[in-house]
């Protein structure tokens, strides 16, 4: 089982930065994707980007193509997310998750992923 926490969320106006951080540990880390979420109240998760775990293949989701990068330091086990130019429309608590099924790193489906964090929020003002 993979544990995974979040980091990095907070309070910034609209046009400002923010970059999380997914720290995993665990028996294993080894997995097909690992995929950042967010979710807003009474909205199902959202897939907003995320990295195939044998290589460097990514996915963004549209509204973030960009603006978004998500990167990985395999000495850490870490994932992070650098989010420029944030929008109200960013505000969510962002997810971290990983999945074992193929391909899933692609147009991900919350269901396909077992190991999830706690999750941080970013808000962002207008």
């Amino acid at each position: 089982q993979v544990q995974l926490v979040e980091s990095g969320g907070g309070l910034v106006h609209s046009g400002e930065s923010l970059r999380l951080t997914c720290v995993a540990s665990g028996f294993t880390l080894d997995y097909d994707a690992i995929c950042w979420f967010r979710q807003t109240p009474g909205k199902k998760r959202e897939g907003v980007s995320c990295m195939s775990g044998s290589d460097d293949r990514s996915w963004y989701v549209d509204s973030v193509k960009g603006r978004f990068t998500i990167s990985r330091d395999n000495a850490k086990n870490t994932v992070y997310l650098q989010m420029n130019s944030l929008k109200p429309e960013d505000t969510a608590v962002y997810y971290c998750a990983t999945s074992n099924t193929e391909y899933s790193y692609q147009y991900p489906s919350a269901a396909d992923f077992g190991s999830w964090g706690q999750g941080t929020q970013v808000t962002v003002s207008s």
